[in-house]
């Protein structure tokens, strides 16, 4: 991550790295960095129930919209799952730090 990427992500996150607000439309260039972000805190090779999804995702952001971020995950590509939702697990998109 270039260190202007990591100022702009400093943006969003609390003292305790959690994600404190979604990037409004003005700024939506963030959105994926905010995104890729979230997926790093997945394991590469591991498959999640949407529970365990959702956990993680309660985990790392403030602002209570979970559902918000893991349809963002899977509609930009971080993520993937099963047809009935059941299963997810990280994309080749997302970099791992």
């Amino acid at each position: 991550m270039e260190a202007e990427e990591k100022d702009r992500l400093k943006h969003y996150l609390d003292d305790e790295g959690r994600v404190k607000r979604w990037p409004s439309r003005k700024n939506r260039q963030d959105q994926p960095l905010i995104l890729q972000y979230l997926a790093s805190q997945f394991t590469a090779g591991k498959v999640y129930n949407e529970s365990e999804v959702n956990i993680i995702l309660k985990q790392n952001h403030t602002f209570e919209d979970w559902a918000l971020l893991r349809r963002e995950l899977f509609e930009q590509g971080y993520i993937n799952r099963s047809t009935n939702g059941a299963e997810y697990w990280l994309t080749g998109k997302t970099k791992l730090y």
